[in-house]
């Protein structure tokens, strides 16, 4: 690991926010840390760049057919690891059993929609889907999509580490090696990267002492941290986030049994309010699980309850909570899942006060310890009101669901008529506003420290930046 910021030609030092062995996870389920190592290294047939545009990645080109339905890649000449040539076969086999493998996970519903794969010819795939799926593209470009061949991936870096070393190193393979012109003192010019994943704390502490040069996965629970920082050794980044911040419904007993009283405590939140402690521009809150902008034609109005002020909000949230308490015979008490750190810490103070203010008591406990209300803080994969609704799948078991709002979003897999398709998943979010599954808080928080030294860097929606362009030589 290099001491002190990057000069511009020696190694480009990464620490990414979260537990310090989740850089070195393997399988379906990846930490931030372990999707950017994955994302580096096993190349899918497309990726994303920093901007999170779609690029070229093994397949080199591609046609969607007219009908939405058909995407046929063509493969680049380049191969394994182990010399072999990358074939149309070798992706059909791999492609088939990602799929497999995530059934299950909330990413294999979002791949419901495939229904073949087929080798064409040598360097030709062809995948076929149910119905246009015009964000397809996308959902292949995530890490978890990338091939491993006998343990390798096509790069389009390799990642290696040294017994013990709490860190990866990434070194980027030359572009012959992955089939493209060669460039003269490619060796010279490309710079390796080191990364490693580190509490929010200690990572904040590392970019202000100069040991890094790019901190990447800051969340609302650790944005404070941000501010405390010699900003003027960097700066701070904050994506323009798509994806779901809220509280899962994880019990249906007790106060929590009725959905009026579970959108009671929704309506009792001043989301504007919310956000305030944190100083964060820009953060956009929502009541509706989808935001309204992701269909066509937005089936619900922007905000929820627009016919009610604040105030007539808190007064029929506590008459429900009134009503519950006098005939329980007991005060209604919750347990508020949070991560740890100061984010969390004020967001807590702001649900307790919200929810103290009708006459509900709240406690905080550390996630997965029998909550009753748990954070989820989740970016989309693609921008579809499918991946929101896929969230809350009854196959997950992330909390309280809808077989109904499933049923519904399984019916749209094959629907051609995109008006179609849209009402089957408006009337599925219907279902679960209903089933007051979720209390919607806003837009997910992501930031990083990004040293002004790094080009490469640019916020996108996605929460993926990719590593390999901080490589690339820039003269």
């Amino acid at each position: 690991m290099s001491c002190g910021p990057s000069s511009g030609s020696g190694p480009v030092d990464v620490a990414i926010v979260g537990d310090t062995d989740s850089i070195f996870q393997q399988g379906v389920r990846l930490s931030s840390a372990a999707q950017h190592v994955r994302a580096a290294s096993f190349e899918g047939l497309v990726a994303l760049d920093p901007a999170g545009q779609i690029v070229p990645a093994i397949a080199e080109r591609w046609i969607v057919t007219d009908d939405g339905r058909s995407y046929i890649f063509r493969l680049r000449n380049s191969d394994w690891p182990d010399g072999d040539a990358i074939s149309a076969r070798d992706v059909q086999i791999i492609l088939n059993d990602i799929i497999a493998r995530l059934e299950g996970t909330s990413l294999g519903l979002d791949l419901a929609k495939v229904v073949e794969v087929r080798a064409m010819t040598g360097r030709v795939i062809e995948v076929q889907l149910s119905s246009p799926m015009p964000e397809f593209l996308r959902l292949l470009a995530q890490p978890e999509m990338g091939f491993v061949k006998n343990g390798g991936g096509a790069g389009p870096m390799i990642a290696s580490r040294e017994e013990n070393e709490p860190f990866v190193r990434l070194n980027a393979l030359p572009p012959e090696a992955r089939g493209f012109p060669p460039r003269e003192n490619w060796e010279e010019l490309a710079r390796a990267i080191t990364v490693r994943s580190l509490p929010a704390e200690a990572a904040v502490e590392a970019f202000a002492e100069g040991e890094i040069d790019l901190l990447l996965n800051g969340r609302l629970s650790s944005f404070p941290l941000a501010q405390l920082g010699p900003l003027s050794r960097g700066a701070v980044q904050v994506d323009p986030s798509l994806g779901l911040f809220g509280l899962a419904v994880r019990s249906d007993s007790g106060f929590l049994s009725d959905p009026a009283r579970r959108e009671a405590l929704s309506m009792a939140i001043d989301r504007t309010a919310l956000i305030e402690p944190f100083g964060l521009g820009g953060w956009q809150p929502t009541t509706w699980i989808i935001p309204p902008a992701l269909f066509a034609s937005s089936p619900y109005p922007e905000t929820r309850w627009n016919a009610l002020s604040f105030e007539d909000r808190r007064t029929i949230a506590a008459q429900r909570v009134s009503a519950w308490t006098s005939a329980a015979g007991e005060a209604a008490t919750l347990r508020i899942g949070l991560p740890a750190g100061p984010g969390s810490d004020l967001l807590f103070e702001q649900l307790d006060a919200a929810w103290t203010a009708i006459g509900v008591n709240v406690e905080k406990v550390a996630p997965g310890a029998g909550a009753d209300l748990e954070l989820r803080d989740r970016l989309a994969r693609y921008s579809s009101p499918r991946w929101f609704l896929n969230q809350f799948n009854c196959e997950l078991e992330i909390g309280l669901c809808s077989s109904r709002a499933d049923e519904l979003v399984r019916e749209s897999l094959s629907q051609n008529d995109p008006v179609l398709k849209e009402q089957l998943l408006a009337e599925a979010h219907a279902q679960l506003i209903a089933q007051e599954v979720f209390i919607p808080l806003g837009a997910p928080v992501r930031w990083a420290l990004v040293r002004g030294a790094i080009d490469a860097y640019q916020a996108n929606p996605w929460g993926i930046h990719p590593l390999f362009p901080l490589s690339q030589p820039t003269t």
